[in-house]
């Protein structure tokens, strides 16, 4: 385990350095998403950052849900109590980016606090989603995950599987399935966050667009495309092992988490970041996967996209206050901090330096395949299609892309028909989003 200690982490340049005399504490506030082992993990960030100087301290709260956090700080800011930071996830990059004023871009607090900002220290995969065209970076990678798949290894065992069979395409983890199923296993797959990992990421794997306009980077006049036969290929096959029982749906979140982490399914697609709820709660010998890929599709696999959230720094405070913000983001960025908060979540490390920091300290290798996700998303360039998403009001069209998917899972719509309805009907709130910034 990583140490941070005061006179390191100062040599290093992590903080700006303290007056002689501070008469009181500059405060700000930092609006989060986490519970459970996550926020255990936030609240220990904080408490370090505020126990190694006095000049400033960072007052952390929960806000719910991703979504139910982004709602609370555009809340906020309408009755001008916004924090001075808010985590919002990916999703939402588009909303905040389109609220100019209500946002101070982290390359402005960054740069002008004294801090060294260097925008090519981010890794190129991460930084890029957060953004503009110019590459001034908008937004601080924070929790940047990609999806993996989680093996229950005991599981493939009991059911005469070698727990270190190939599962790299769709076509072998289907035969794997076949053989969970036979030997009587009652949840041989569920997944997480099912939009994000079989449309999101399984669009730009395969190096197809989710999206016109580069899905969406090049224009708010893009139009969904995820209605294509790649995409229904792969939720009609998902329906068929529905309807088999091979895949058991827990819900649109991480209902399926508590299913994986406590034995009951063997394969699980989800968050590389899966990895401390999992570390903590299994009992039984687990192992990651890389994202599987359908055999076949030209292009794939090509490189996964991130999830996760990244930490906003809101409008109307004072320049006292935006140099605290600024430190604060420093030290989040710093190697050891992040290569810290790597090991022990699984997320992704944000900056060139942690990864290689960790990799030299042996983690790796004393963790097998905690690498899969770094390796996953760096090991091709970025392609128009697989760079990422920026769509207006996409919480909603997750909602209505889940909604449809439930639909295949229960047998009532076959993917095609349900793939177009979403698209038909996320199209409708794309025009609204447009209309309304233009």
């Amino acid at each position: 385990m990583i140490r941070q200690k005061i006179h390191g982490l100062l040599l290093a340049g992590v903080l700006l350095a303290s007056p002689a005399v501070t008469l009181a504490a500059t405060e700000i506030q930092f609006w989060h998403a986490f519970t459970g082992r996550l926020g255990e993990l936030v609240a220990e960030q904080v408490n370090t950052f505020n126990s190694l100087q006095s000049e400033y301290r960072v007052v952390a709260t929960h806000k719910g849900n991703y979504s139910e956090t982004l709602n609370a700080g555009i809340a906020a800011f309408r009755a001008s109590e916004q924090p001075h930071i808010l985590m919002v996830f990916e999703v939402g990059t588009a909303t905040m980016m389109a609220a100019s004023g209500a946002i101070n871009p982290v390359h402005k607090v960054m740069g002008g606090a004294g801090g060294g900002f260097n925008p090519d220290a981010y890794i190129g995969s991460v930084k890029g989603y957060y953004t503009t065209t110019d590459g001034k970076m908008l937004s601080l990678p924070f929790n940047s995950s990609t999806p993996v798949l989680w093996v229950n290894r005991d599981a493939l065992k009991a059911a005469g599987i070698d727990p270190d069979t190939d599962m790299s395409t769709w076509q072998q983890v289907g035969a794997v399935l076949d053989k969970l199923k036979a030997s009587g296993h009652e949840c041989p797959l569920t997944t997480a966050w099912q939009s994000w990992i079989h449309l999101e990421n399984f669009s730009a794997y395969h190096n197809i667009p989710f999206a016109s306009k580069d899905n969406g980077f090049a224009g708010l006049d893009t139009e969904l495309a995820f209605n294509g036969p790649v995409q229904v290929k792969h939720v009609q096959t998902m329906g068929d092992w529905a309807k088999e029982g091979k895949f058991i749906y827990a819900g649109r979140r991480n209902e399926g988490g508590a299913n994986f982490r406590g034995g009951e399914c063997a394969l699980f697609t989800e968050s590389s970041a899966g990895y401390a709820g999992i570390k903590a709660e299994a009992q039984f010998d687990f192992g990651v996967r890389p994202l599987p890929y359908w055999d076949g599709v030209a292009g794939a696999p090509q490189n996964t996209i991130i999830g996760g959230a990244s930490l906003w720094v809101m409008t109307g405070h004072s320049d006292a206050e935006y140099e605290a913000v600024a430190a604060y983001l420093n030290f989040l960025s710093s190697t050891d901090i992040q290569a810290k908060w790597h090991q022990d979540t699984g997320y992704l490390p944000i900056t060139t330096a942690a990864g290689a920091k960790t990799r030299a300290q042996g983690f790796y290798d004393e963790n097998p395949g905690t690498d899969i996700a770094v390796i996953q998303m760096t090991a091709k360039q970025p392609t128009a299609n697989s760079k990422g998403l920026r769509l207006g009001s996409f919480d909603q069209i997750r909602g209505i892309i889940d909604e449809e998917l439930e639909a295949v899972w229960s047998g009532d719509k076959s993917a095609q028909a349900a793939m177009d309805s979403a698209v038909e009907r996320g199209n409708r709130l794309l025009r609204r989003f447009e209309q309304a910034n233009r």
